[in-house]
């Protein structure tokens, strides 16, 4: 079995995540790593690197599918959001030459990537969402309005990794914000406890596990720590939203439990493994197993509350010599 991960970078656990549930399953597993650079710590984690061009090269993808075509890929598993639009449109040229894409529907991926229509989709679904506005401006009608006040958040519209993301107390700031970000959105902040929900769905989009955990230390987006949280009405809300998405492979869900209401706000969907994916496969939720056994061709089934509630799990970084 071939499984290659894009845009590698750092994804160490989750590589080991792989490495480890192949070799519960006795499974003969080969793991190829591409990436644009060639020290990329994760790639000397895999049993096979591969150098690509830029993702905004119109050579990514042809080359993508002539390699997997070549070397008899199983299955393409995205790490980053950057790749998610264009793999979802060109998914049929992959499963052409015998690889699965594990990557949401196309029209999914957009509406995930572009925050304006994520919120809306929330909503759709009879879920709470802080709706955006795209000007300042309309965030000043809305104020005089008396909709929306200060504190306000402020990201790019097709953001991650919290890069360009910050609350704001006023209005200066918030034209000083919106003048570095250029293509932005403006939403009421929400004040609370913070969530991500790991979701790994089969090829039909059943849901397999659904896993919440409390983000409780962040560093630049991506969770330091966090706790299994296996509470009941984020299950069931996230129930209703997979019915309707049909998550192919991994998506994660983040949102806000406001403090004095105990309502959720949720903020976005990545369509992909989440940087902190690999501690919900450690606590029982292994979605890395469930891919193997996709491929193998074998039929999942939802499990209920499958990672060990209230484990609480902390990270670290760690180095390693890249030319010995």
């Amino acid at each position: 079995m071939k499984i290659l991960f894009t845009s590698v970078g750092r994804r160490v656990e989750l590589i080991q995540a792989f490495r480890s549930a192949a070799k519960r399953l006795a499974v003969d597993i080969t793991i190829i790593g591409a990436d644009l650079v060639t020290d990329a710590p994760a790639l000397y984690f895999c049993d096979e690197h591969l150098q690509v061009v830029r993702i905004s090269d119109p050579l990514y993808i042809p080359n993508l599918v002539e390699y997997c075509a070549e070397n008899k890929i199983d299955c393409l598993i995205p790490t980053i959001d950057t790749d998610l639009n264009l793999l979802a449109i060109n998914k049929h040229k992959f499963e052409a030459v015998g690889t699965k894409v594990l990557i949401s529907a196309v029209d999914k991926v957009k509406l995930c990537r572009d925050k304006n229509y994520t919120a809306d989709y929330f909503i759709s679904l009879g879920l709470k969402s802080p709706r955006p506005v795209n000007s300042v401006g309309k965030f000043e009608e809305a104020m005089m309005q008396g909709q929306v006040s200060f504190p306000a958040f402020i990201k790019p519209k097709d953001g991650s990794s919290s890069i360009d993301a910050y609350k704001v107390n006023n209005l200066e700031d918030l034209n000083v914000y919106a003048q570095k970000i250029g293509d932005y959105i403006i939403q009421p902040f929400i004040s609370g406890r913070e969530y991500t929900i790991d979701i790994f769905g089969d090829y039909e989009g059943n849901p397999v596990f659904i896993t919440p955990r409390e983000r409780l230390a962040v560093r630049s987006g991506e969770v330091l720590k966090t706790r299994i949280t296996q509470d009941h009405k984020m299950i069931e809300e996230m129930k209703v939203l997979c019915a309707d998405f049909k998550p192919c492979g991994q998506i994660t869900v983040q949102l806000i439990r406001e403090e004095s209401t105990g309502d959720d706000y949720y903020i976005e969907i990545n369509p992909r493994f989440g940087g902190g994916a690999p501690l919900s496969i450690k606590a029982g939720a292994d979605s890395a197993e469930a891919v193997i056994r996709m491929l193998l061709g074998q039929s999942l089934s939802y499990s209920e509350g499958a990672a060990r509630d209230g484990a609480i799990y902390s990270r670290f970084d760690q180095s390693i010599c890249i030319n010995p």
